[in-house]
């Protein structure tokens, strides 16, 4: 595991960095940068999984680029003590926000987040952020009827019928998506105010009908759980 850490004052950084290593037991690897343009550069030259940053650096706005971040296949924990951004940081689909100044458990807590499956809460995330070309673009999640998982990527199915790429697995976007989103299968999330009725079919298998009249396929071990969800 890859974990890079862009924060300006040495001894916090340093701080984050063996709290890091005393979490996840030495076995990871840990990048330091001091500045959003070191930062960006190592991300341009490095595959990373998870992203802890602060957002006043050297007086440099970390929020500024936040969305090129989110739009990343890894996952970001913020660690500031701008509070007042958290709400913000949250609707950009960050993990976490750790207040500063922070403990070690709740630096512990956002690796939790981090390596638990599943989501633990619903977040106050409003939009996703895709790439398009050089651009950020920012998708409301308003305007998301499921998603679907294509490979290391996946396909964000759209209220208007286009579909936009995200660079985040179906596991990754699972953990930031807000309760109204349900895993139906391995390779589906839903959103759950999109659902029409349960479709038992032939040799055991199931599917979902869509308000729309799309079908969507429900796995065997998620069956349950989704009859009792329309009861």
């Amino acid at each position: 595991m890859k974990i890079l850490i862009i924060e300006d004052e040495a001894r916090i950084a340093k701080r984050i960095e063996r709290m890091t290593r005393d979490f996840f037991d030495k076995d990871v690897q840990i990048l330091l940068c001091d500045s959003l343009e070191n930062g960006l550069n190592t991300i341009d030259h490095q595959q990373i999984d998870l992203l802890l940053l602060d957002l006043n650096l050297n007086g440099e706005d970390g929020f500024d680029i936040l969305q090129v971040f989110a739009a990343k296949s890894f996952q970001t924990i913020i660690i500031s003590a701008y509070t007042e951004k958290a709400i913000t940081a949250f609707a950009y689909g960050v993990l976490d926000f750790v207040p500063k100044p922070f403990d070690k458990t709740r630096l512990s807590q956002a690796f939790t987040r981090f390596t638990t499956p599943g989501k633990e809460s619903g977040q106050d995330i409003q939009y996703l952020a895709v790439k398009k070309g050089k651009a950020i673009r920012l998708i409301s999640i308003k305007d998301i009827i499921y998603i679907k998982g294509a490979g290391i990527y996946t396909e964000l199915h759209l209220s208007d019928g286009r579909i936009e790429l995200h660079d985040k697995s179906l596991e990754s976007l699972e953990k930031l998506l807000p309760q109204t989103f349900v895993r139906i299968h391995k390779s589906f999330i839903l959103c759950w105010h999109e659902a029409d009725k349960l479709i038992v079919e032939a040799g055991g298998k199931y599917s979902m009908q869509l308000k729309n009249a799309g079908v969507l396929p429900v796995g065997r071990s998620k069956y349950k759980e989704i009859r009792h969800k329309l009861i």
